[in-house]
Order: structure tokens, then C-alpha cells, then sequence
């Protein structure tokens, strides 16, 4: 028995499945209305699975079920006394476990240094003393890692002061101040970009998508629908290109809360293809599809796997979107092999939400968008310290950084004074 069978079995067994004008109405298990189900030689199910995968979906085989409970034609036959295996992947535990004991004191080392290459903003004559933008994003960044409040905060960063990392020993109310340098937007843009720089040689299958983080602010709108005022929380939504290897990103893009995914496939590719990636396949979802976009990962030498909505048709002969239509109509098993590396995005999105939270605490516009980034930020720095230890790539984020015969690997060791004695 696999996932798909048991959970046609719970859907048998507590929903109502119905059967209404020669199809069955099988509720969704999310709440989100009922899928039109049709069995027998042929069998269809409106849901996405179905239309993705063209095999019985848990819907189809739970409408066999009720079917054969109501005196129909016998179902596949379930083992239900066999325990369903979800997928698992291996993970090097000893590196991993090394990798989370060391992070945060290397977080810093490997945060300064990427600080470092930041061009200070030119400074006026008759300017007072001023806040270098490196212990802006510093200070900033280290904040949003720590996942503290400002208060709790404040030992933090005396300590990142006293290790050098700070020219001088900031206030917390200071840092959050910071937060709000519409300067510091531009800056963080290309230091998500430069934190990947080291992984350019290992990820060469990407994935574009979006997600949102709810903010503490709340909105009112009048709906011309229902006629009447209605209110909901403000969220901030950020476009990312992810490396499906290591959950690096590539590139980001913080828009407007309603913007379509589809126009920003163009700037989140060229980004990625300028920042020297080597990108030699591109999964997307529905919400990507056009023609351009598929000319233009085709222009870059990139197999592109997007999925084709049910209402599509193969267009005119000679095409791209022809000759990728009928790739994904004919070799359905050969696309969905390769199209579902997308879904290491949505894990990327799940490691910064869960590591450093789903919501942003600032008020402000420019403050909420330059938090998500840094999110993003702080994540990269994670997954690069990460790579360091698994997989020995030298952390060189500036064109002048010359490694020394490679980052040093800690070995795993049971003895706690052991790591923290180990010297990167």
C-alpha cells in the first residue's frame, strides 16, 4: 500500500462520495470543494494530481471503493495490513550534526566576510558620524538570524563587537532602525546573489517560485463582489530562483503582494545566467507558462519542464511550445522525472520559514521588505556554511578572495570540547 491508497481509504471511510450524473463527487481532504471522478477503462479525475501525472489519483481509487461498497465492480485489491513508506533521502548526519554545533560562530566569520566587499556609500562634508553600511547589514542580518527581540539581542551584539566583527558597540534600537534604509535594499539584493557565488560550480538545475510572509499589519478593502468592507492581513511576497541540490538562492525579487509569478521568470533567469551559473535545466509550475518563457530558457541552452494546462494545444509546427507540448503529452513519465525536482523549492521556502520564522516583526514598507530579505540572506550563509562541511567547497565570495588550499573540514567527534576547539 502506498500514500495514495491509504489516503483513499480515509477518504472512503469518513467522506461523502456521492455519485451524481455519471461521475463521482469525491470532497477534497483540504476543504478546498469536490473533484469530479470517473472510473472504469478510462478513468479521470479533475484534481491536479490527475491532470499532471494521467494515473488513478487517491480520489479515483477512493470512488472504486465506494462504488464496490455500493454493490459495484470489484476495486483493486489494497493490502491494508502493509505500512506505507514514505520517500526518504540519506543525510550525512555526522556532517550535519557538526554543521548545526558550529553555525553560529561561523555564521559570523563567514557574514563579516561577505560584509566586507560592500562599497560604502559616499559620505558628506558637513555629515556627522555615520554608521558604515557593512555594520548596517551586519548587525541587521545577525538580528534576523538570532531570531531574537531587540532586547534579548543586546548580548549578542556586544559579543559580535568584542570578536571584531562591529566597529563599535551599537544599541539594539539602533539596529532596528536600520531596518528601515531604503540604501540598504540595493545592498542586500546583491549580497543574497554574492553568497551563492560559491556554489556556482555545484547547482546547475533550477527552480523559480514564490511565497509570502504575513506582516502585523492589517488591511480593509470594499468588495465589489459581496458588497461589503472586508479586512486581512498584509503579507510581503518574494520571487526566488532556488538551486535544487543544495536549496541555494540564486537570485530574489520582493513585488507587490498580488503580483503574477509568470512576467518575473525573465529577470530571475538572466539574474541567474549573469551571476555565472551554469544553468542546464529550469522546473517550474503552471504559473510560469508562456511562450517566452519558454523560448527564453530554451535560448539559454536549458531543458525547461513546465507543465501544460488542459485547455493547451500544440500551436503552430516548428515551435518551441510545439515540440514541448508534445514532449510532455507523449513522455509523460520522462517529464515528471525531472519536473518534480521543482518541489525542492517549496523545501527552501520551508528551511527560511522555518529557521528564521514565517512573519516579519517590522511596521514599515521598506522595513518588511528589507527583513524578508534578509531572511534570505541568513539562509544562504546557512546553506553555504553547510556545503563548506559536506562538501569541502572554499567559501570565496569576492573575485579577490584567494583560497588557501580549501576551507578546513571538521571531523565528526562525540567530544563537545573537541569541535569547539576545532579551528576553521
Amino acid at each position: 500500500m502506498d500514500m495514495r491508497e491509504l489516503k483513499a481509504l480515509e477518504i472512503a471511510a469518513r467522506s461523502r462520495v456521492v455519485y451524481d450524473k455519471g461521475q463521482w463527487l469525491v470532497p477534497s481532504q483540504s476543504g478546498n470543494g469536490t473533484y469530479r471522478v470517473r472510473i472504469g477503462k478510462e478513468p479521470s479525475c479533475t484534481c491536479e494530481d490527475f491532470q499532471l501525472s494521467q494515473r488513478p489519483c487517491k480520489h479515483v481509487l477512493a470512488a472504486e471503493l465506494v462504488s464496490e461498497r455500493d454493490g459495484g465492480k470489484r476495486s483493486k485489491c489494497i493490502d491494508a495490513d502493509a505500512v506505507p513508506k514514505r520517500k526518504t533521502y540519506r543525510q550525512n548526519w555526522p556532517a550535519y550534526r557538526t554543521a548545526q554545533m558550529t553555525e553560529k560562530t561561523r555564521f559570523q566569520e563567514l557574514l563579516s566576510d561577505l560584509c566586507r566587499g560592500i562599497e560604502e556609500p559616499p559620505r558628506h562634508k558637513k555629515g556627522g558620524r555615520r554608521t558604515y553600511m557593512r555594520d548596517m547589514v551586519f548587525a541587521s542580518a545577525y538580528k534576523v538570524f538570532s531570531t531574537f527581540s531587540s532586547r534579548r539581542f543586546h548580548c549578542d551584539l556586544q559579543d559580535a563587537h568584542l570578536r571584531g566583527f562591529l566597529s563599535y558597540a551599537m544599541t539594539p534600537t539602533s539596529v532596528v532602525n536600520f531596518f528601515d534604509s531604503e540604501a540598504m535594499t540595493a545592498v542586500l539584493y546583491q549580497l543574497i546573489e554574492r553568497s551563492a557565488f560559491p556554489l556556482r560550480a555545484i547547482e546547475t538545475t533550477f527552480a523559480p517560485d514564490s511565497t509570502g510572509f504575513s506582516t502585523s499589519r492589517f488591511i480593509r478593502w470594499y468588495d465589489e463582489k459581496y458588497t461589503r468592507e472586508q479586512s486581512g492581513r498584509a503579507w510581503v511576497k518574494v520571487h526566488a530562483m532556488t538551486g535544487t541540490k543544495t536549496n541555494i538562492i540564486t537570485t530574489a525579487i520582493v513585488d507587490a503582494p498580488n503580483a503574477n509569478d509568470c512576467p518575473l521568470f525573465r529577470p530571475l533567469l538572466e539574474q541567474t545566467v549573469a551571476n555565472g551559473f551554469g544553468v542546464q535545466t529550469v522546473c517550474a509550475d503552471k504559473g510560469y507558462l508562456s511562450r517566452e518563457n519558454l523560448e527564453l530558457a530554451t535560448k539559454h541552452n536549458a531543458a525547461v519542464f513546465i507543465p501544460f494546462k488542459t485547455n493547451n494545444v500544440a500551436g503552430e509546427p516548428g515551435t518551441v511550445w510545439e515540440r514541448l507540448f508534445h514532449f510532455f503529452q507523449f513522455h509523460r513519465s520522462e517529464f515528471l522525472a525531472s519536473y518534480h525536482a521543482r518541489s525542492n523549492v517549496e523545501s527552501t521556502f520551508s528551511m527560511v520559514k522555518a529557521k528564521f520564522r514565517d512573519s516579519v516583526r517590522s511596521k514599515t514598507d521598506t522595513a518588511m521588505k528589507n527583513e524578508v530579505l534578509l531572511k534570505l540572506l541568513c539562509h544562504n550563509i546557512v546553506v553555504v556554511h553547510q556545503a563548506i562541511i559536506e562538501l569541502g567547497i572554499a567559501p570565496t565570495f569576492w573575485p579577490d578572495d584567494e583560497p588557501t588550499g580549501g576551507p578546513t573540514v571538521i571531523p565528526f567527534c562525540k567530544n563537545q570540547n573537541t569541535i569547539e576547539k576545532a579551528n576553521f
